[in-house]
C-alpha cells in the first residue's frame, strides 16, 4: 500500500533513466504513483507512459505557475480531452483533475487569471466526478474559500506546510494533506509538527519528484519515487509508530482519494 500520490515522473530530469527509475521505485515496494500533469503539453507523454506502466496513474490539469502560457481555449480544451480518456481504455488510470491551485508565493500579479483557471477546473472536477490535486503555496485559504464556493469535498492539498487551524479546515472540508521530503529536515519545525500531531487519517505520502529532496539527497540532489519508503520511515519515526501501520493506513487514505487506485492494491 506504498503510494506516490504526487510524482512529476514526466520532468526531463528523468529522461535519460526515467525506466531504470521506475524499476528501482517497484523494487522499493512503490504500489502505484500518480503523475500529474502541469501544462496541456505535458498530457499525451504522461498518458503513453502511463499506458504502458499500469502501476502508473495520471491527473489533468494546469499548473498555477504556467497558467499564463495557457491559451484562451485551455479550459474547454481540457473537458475535451477529459472526455476522450474517459471514453477510452485509459478512463481508469484517469484519477483526478491536477495539478491545479493557486500560488501566491512567486506572485499575486496574475491573481485573476490564477482564480479563473482554478474556478474553472474546480468546475470540471465536479462535473466528472474527479478528485483534485491542489497546489496551496502560500493561498490556502482562498483555495479553501473556492473548494467551499464548488462544493468540492475529494482531494489532496499537496505539499502541505500550513498552520494546524489550516489543516483542520482541509480535513474538515473533506481533503487529505501531502507530506514528502520537506519534513524529513530538522528545521522544518513547524510541518514536523504537523507530521507528528494531525491526525493519521488526514495524510498520505509524495515525493514530488524530482523536487522537494529529502535530507539525505540534499538541495541540489535528484529526488525520485523509490524515496518514499525512507520518507515514510521518517515519519514513522516522528510520530513513534510502526513503520508498516503509517504505510497501511496512509496507503488506505490514498485509496479513499483516489479510488481507481484499488485494483493496483488489491
Amino acid at each position: 500500500m506504498l503510494i506516490d500520490t504526487h510524482c512529476h515522473l514526466d520532468a526531463p530530469d528523468f529522461d535519460a533513466d526515467r525506466e531504470a527509475v521506475w524499476q528501482a521505485s517497484l523494487q522499493a515496494g512503490l504500489r502505484a504513483v500518480v503523475i500529474p500533469g502541469v501544462t496541456a503539453e505535458t498530457f499525451q507523454p504522461i498518458m503513453r507512459w502511463c499506458a504502458e506502466h499500469p502501476q502508473a496513474v495520471f491527473a489533468l490539469g494546469w499548473h498555477p505557475l504556467f497558467v499564463d502560457q495557457a491559451p484562451q481555449t485551455a479550459l474547454q480544451d481540457l473537458q475535451q480531452t477529459i472526455e476522450q480518456v474517459l471514453a477510452g481504455p485509459q478512463a481508469h488510470q484517469l484519477v483526478a483533475i491536477g495539478e491545479i491551485g493557486l500560488d501566491f508565493y512567486i506572485t499575486r500579479d496574475n491573481e485573476a487569471h490564477q482564480v479563473a483557471m482554478l474556478e474553472g477546473q474546480l468546475q470540471l472536477a465536479k462535473r466528472y466526478q474527479l478528485p483534485v490535486i491542489l497546489h496551496v503555496r502560500s493561498s490556502i485559504d482562498t483555495i479553501l474559500k473556492y473548494l467551499r464556493k464548488h462544493d468540492i469535498h475529494q482531494g489532496v492539498a499537496h505539499a502541505f506546510n500550513g498552520s494546524r487551524q489550516q489543516a483542520d479546515a482541509m480535513a474538515a472540508q473533506g481533503l487529505k494533506m501531502g507530506f514528502g521530503g520537506a519534513m524529513t529536515w530538522p528545521r522544518a519545525l513547524r510541518i514536523r509538527k504537523l507530521a507528528a500531531e494531525l491526525p493519521l487519517e488526514h495524510i498520505v505520502l509524495e515525493t514530488d519528484a524530482p523536487d522537494i529532496q529529502p535530507i539525505w539527497i540534499g538541495h541540489q540532489g535528484r529526488n525520485s519515487p523509490d524515496q518514499l519508503k525512507r520518507i515514510a520511515e521518517e515519519m514513522a519515526s516522528i510520530r513513534r509508530i510502526e513503520i508498516s501501520q503509517l504505510i497501511e493506513m496512509t496507503g488506505k487514505n490514498s485509496l479513499q482519494v483516489f479510488p481507481k487506485l484499488a485494483h493496483l492494491c488489491t
